[in-house]
């Protein structure tokens, strides 16, 4: 099982799969060569290895081909669903055989990331294709109060749809092939640099650490920026607002004039060399 599974998820990207394949390859050693690989938008991936037609991914994929659980394995799936963990159903030869069972390990800088968030002002949402009692476990161990689970990759957009069409500003950060139309469609993308390569071409920023600190950050250069721009332009027109009277009426002598406008000059660049203080 382990080296039919694991030969299969080696070639999908995505981090659940590269972990099976990791687990596997450990275990077995080399996996065996595939064919006909093929990924199943949101349930899973499915090909031929070693002459049998693996399918490995959600048991709905599973099910697709009239290969349901057993009731033993059925059991196994909804205790590790209830433990907090991601259960991976495989079946091949059409039988449903096995349940692999995987566990997300939170980064200890996540949690201190959300509260980073929040001090923004913003309102950090869970947006998953994972099982709910796995999502609100991991939700619970950040520090994040809404979540929401079990989405496929178009419904994530759909997410993203109302948020906007409610009037809020979205940016959704994300690293995999199915956050990538999600990306896309929101105000502000923001792709993980140890992401897939769609994650970051539909993205609008690539975070180049995979510590999502940095995404708080981004946020806070940003407003930092553009503060900085709109003090610039409010003191270049103030200047120019007040000194265009006194010059129409001649009351202000040229050499003057050319002083004020390059203190203006050298203001706006003082004001704005400010930002490499930023930490």
């Amino acid at each position: 099982m382990l080296r039919l599974a694991g030969a299969l998820e080696h070639a999908s990207e995505h981090p659940i799969a590269q972990a099976i394949a990791r687990g596997a390859a450990a275990r077995v050693g080399d996996l065996p060569a595939l064919e006909d690989f093929a990924n199943v938008e949101g349930l899973g991936v499915q090909g031929i290895v070693d002459g049998h037609a693996v399918l490995v991914g959600r048991p709905r994929l599973l099910e697709e081909w009239s290969q349901h659980l057993p009731a033993d394995l059925e059991r196994d799936l909804h205790e590790a669903q209830a433990a907090g963990r991601t259960a991976v159903a495989v079946g091949w030869d059409s039988k449903a055989r096995a349940v692999l069972v995987v566990a997300d390990v939170v980064k200890p800088t996540s949690r201190e990331a959300i509260t980073q968030l929040k001090a923004l002002g913003l309102t950090p949402v869970l947006l998953t294709g994972d099982n709910e009692a796995v999502a609100r476990t991991v939700a619970q161990e950040v520090g994040i109060d809404e979540v929401i689970a079990e989405v496929l990759p178009a419904d994530k957009v759909d997410v993203v749809k109302k948020l906007q069409a409610d009037g809020k500003t979205v940016a959704m950060v994300g690293d995999g092939v199915n956050d990538a139309a999600a990306l896309a469609q929101a105000d502000l993308g923001l792709a993980m640099g140890t992401g897939t390569d769609a994650a970051i071409e539909a993205s609008d920023l690539t975070l180049v650490r995979g510590d999502l600190r940095v995404a708080a950050d981004a946020i806070r250069l940003s407003r930092r920026t553009l503060s900085t721009i709109k003090g610039n332009l409010f003191w270049a027109f103030a200047y120019n607002v007040a000194a265009l009277p006194l010059a129409a009426l001649g009351l202000l002598n040229p050499m003057i004039a050319g002083a004020a406008m390059a203190f203006s000059s050298v203001f706006v660049v003082t004001n704005s060399l400010r930002l490499r203080r930023f930490k």
